[in-house]
């Protein structure tokens, strides 16, 4: 069990332009008949804070550099949003770093690409059955139906060149 289960702590939310992050409240420390709205506005501006999760650490006010980063992986969805246990995995430190981390990921999703159009597509159930149990891994990250069903290279390839997109349209935002 996670040792903050029965920590009750509250999303960070900041506000990209004061440089500024706040708590929020949660859904049930609002009375009963007390107004609430969902939107998150920045106390000082008036303006939408992003919500960076409950593990999220503002850099201080003055690290003009600092901010610009948080807000350029807010800008590709990275947040700090975990349970505690773990953290919200690997965040790159610098925008260099950031880029790097997509081509990285570009990488990978090349090689899944690759595997799609280098298959051999089963025809028949029992060449099925032998494709699932040999590349599972691969064939449950595009498959939108059960193992009964042939999952076709064009859905694979589809679905990576989907991910290659969005991630290039990531690097595009960042630079």
């Amino acid at each position: 069990m996670c040792r903050y289960a029965m920590v009750s702590y509250k999303p960070h939310y900041a506000c990209f332009d004061c440089r500024k992050t706040f708590k929020r409240r949660l859904k049930g420390d609002i009375k009963k008949g007390e107004e609430s709205t969902y939107e998150a506005k920045c106390p000082e501006c008036g303006g939408l804070m992003a919500n960076m999760g409950l593990d999220f650490e503002s850099p201080k006010k003055d690290d003009v550099k600092k901010w610009e980063h948080i807000k350029s992986l807010y800008s590709v969805g990275i947040t700090f949003h975990s349970c505690g246990c773990g953290g919200p995995g690997y965040i790159p430190n610098s925008k260099e770093k950031l880029v790097e981390y997509f081509e990285q990921l570009k990488e990978g999703y090349f090689k899944n690409l690759d595997f799609w159009r280098n298959r051999i597509e089963p025809s028949n159930n029992i060449e099925r059955d032998k494709d699932w149990n040999k590349n599972w891994a691969k064939l449950g990250s595009v498959a939108s139906k059960h193992r009964k069903e042939i999952v076709k290279n064009q859905e694979g390839i589809d679905h990576w060149l989907a991910k290659v997109r969005e991630i290039e349209n990531k690097i595009a935002l960042i630079k």
